[in-house]
């Protein structure tokens, strides 16, 4: 079973990890938890209430699969939340690392972004951080994955989840039916 942590922090963006934490749960079996800083509840921006799995600090990386950051307001509240090494230590081994939205920034902090292809909300969203990786931002509305690192802007949740589940070796049917299903809402009709 894979096992994948998603970090959230108050205020998180509840809508940008919700599809990859519920059809990889659902529909793939992975072993899904959530960690917050110190552990504490967190508060959605739309006021969804969340008692983390456990703490930020008490993440072991030995067996995960996937860690995730979800954006939200805290990433640019300028409050100190240091993760870096825990990021290049994941990403040392092997771990799939994801970011959507101002996650992203945390990944540009962490160095993690300075040689990969990657995407945000904003170019200038990730140069506010002072990272090395400007000439590999890809200005695109979709997730962008390279070597094992997914990011994406907050819009883009759908190809968020795709990038990951690819990127875990899940391309069946059904993940293209899933995302079919998804783009199907944005064809013109008539």
């Amino acid at each position: 079973m894979p096992r994948a942590i998603t970090l959230l922090t108050e205020d998180f963006a509840d809508w940008e990890t919700s599809l990859i934490n519920a059809t990889a749960r659902a529909y793939y079996g992975f072993d899904c938890r959530y960690a917050s800083p110190g552990g504490t509840l967190v508060t959605s921006m739309g006021g969804l209430r969340v008692t983390p799995d456990l703490a930020l600090e008490d993440i072991d990386l030995e067996q995960l699969d996937l860690l995730m950051i979800c954006g939200g307001a805290f990433w640019q509240s300028g409050q100190p939340l240091e993760i870096g090494a825990l990021l290049r230590d994941a990403q040392a081994r092997g771990i799939v690392l994801a970011g959507i939205c101002d996650g992203t920034r945390v990944l540009a902090q962490a160095g993690v972004l300075d040689r990969l292809q990657h995407t945000s909300n904003s170019a200038a969203n990730l140069l506010s951080v002072n990272y090395g990786g400007a000439a590999h931002y890809q200005d695109v509305a979709h997730a962008v994955a390279d070597q094992r690192v997914i990011t994406a802007p907050g819009s883009a949740p759908v190809s968020f989840m795709e990038q990951i589940l690819r990127t875990l070796g899940i391309d069946d049917q059904n993940l293209q039916d899933y995302i079919a299903l998804h783009a199907a809402q944005h064809r013109r009709q008539g």
